[in-house]
This record gives C-alpha cells, sequence and structure tokens, in this order.
C-alpha cells in the first residue's frame, strides 16, 4: 500500500476517533505498520494542515493525537452553534430526556417500555450533547447501563438541582409518558424540533 493510502487512513481514523482521539500505538496496531511510520505520516498530514487551505489541524494532548478545527476560525463556528436550528432537539429526545429526568437513574430497556419504541437513537444524541451520563449498571441480568441526567443538563435548562424540575400531579402513573413529556414540553418545548 502506497504511503499517500496509509495518510488518508491515518487521517480517516484520526476524524473518526473525534474527541476521544488517538494514540500512535493504536494507529499502528490498527493499521498494522510500525509507529515511527504512523509518526511520519502524522507529520506530513500536519505539514498538509499548515501549508494548505485546510479547515483541520492536528492537536496533540499527552500522546493522544486529535483532529480538530483550527482557531482562527473560531468565530464561525460559534455562529454555527449560535444557530437557534442547531440547538433544537427532536420530541424523541426530549420524551426520553423527560422521562429519565423524572425516573433517573433508568436503564434503556425501562425507558422503551415507558415510550413503547426504541430509544437507542434518542439516548446516543442525548449522551451526544453531554445532558445525560451513565451512572452505573443496574443489578439484573445483563446488569444494563443506568442513566441519569448531568450537571449539564441543569446547566442547560437553567437548573440549580433536579428538584426545581415541575413536579408530577401525585395521580401520575409512573408510566404515563403523555402527561409525563407534556409537562416537560410546557417548560422546555421551545427547544423540541430536530435531533
Amino acid at each position: 500500500m502506497e504511503n499517500v493510502e496509509y495518510k488518508a487512513i491515518v487521517e480517516g481514523l484520526l476524524f473518526a476517533s473525534g474527541d476521544t482521539g488517538v494514540t500512535i500505538k493504536q494507529l499502528s496496531k490498527i493499521i498494522e505498520v510500525n509507529p515511527s511510520t504512523i509518526e511520519y505520516l502524522i507529520e506530513e498530514l500536519k505539514f498538509d494542515y499548515e501549508h494548505t487551505d485546510r479547515g483541520f489541524m492536528i492537536m496533540r494532548s499527552n500522546e493522544t493525537f486529535h483532529l480538530t478545527t483550527k482557531p482562527q476560525h473560531n468565530e464561525y463556528f460559534q455562529k454555527l452553534f449560535e444557530n437557534p436550528r442547531m440547538n433544537k432537539m427532536s420530541q424523541a429526545a426530549l420524551e426520553t430526556l423527560a422521562i429519565i429526568a423524572y425516573q433517573q437513574p433508568i436503564t434503556r430497556t425501562e425507558i422503551e417500555d415507558i415510550r413503547g419504541v426504541k430509544s437507542d437513537r434518542s439516548v446516543q444524541t442525548l449522551l451526544a450533547r453531554s445532558l445525560i451520563q451513565e451512572v452505573g449498571r443496574k443489578d439484573t441480568i445483563g446488569r444494563p447501563v443506568l442513566f441519569s441526567t448531568s450537571k449539564d443538563f441543569l446547566t442547560y435548562f437553567g437548573l440549580s438541582s433536579i428538584d426545581e424540575l415541575p413536579p408530577l400531579p401525585e395521580a401520575i402513573e409512573d408510566n404515563d409518558l403523555d402527561q409525563e413529556a407534556d409537562l416537560f414540553f410546557e417548560k422546555f418545548g421551545h427547544m423540541s424540533e430536530s435531533e
């Protein structure tokens, strides 16, 4: 395989590793080339990004490499994320978030039992936005992951604690999704649109 191909693979792996990043050792094992070759390819990529009109750069943090945007373009990224449509979530994601907020800690299966539909995508969206977090595993068969809301959830919705959520009516059943979600949307519904 040509060095050019290896370089493209390294670039793709850096991109795919996202915020986690990737080490030379990991890249070397995945591509099956020696670490010095990986170091050389990363240096080549760095040179490419610095000497051409590209929107990326390679950042090193300890032994981990990240593909990131250039700091001189930050004002444009701020505009992108200030766009109200970027901050909106789907009704499915908000329903899932409401269930987690009121029933935490809760497993994905328990969320799906309440919603009556698969919730993988919504849970992944909420994890990606850091609105929920994994808080352990339930002591049952399969030891499923338990989810709860995060500190970012409180900040995002302007709450100082989970106790500030609108109270549920005493008569509400745990699985009465419509009432539960409606209460949540009443306070936070302006964010509901697309995931």
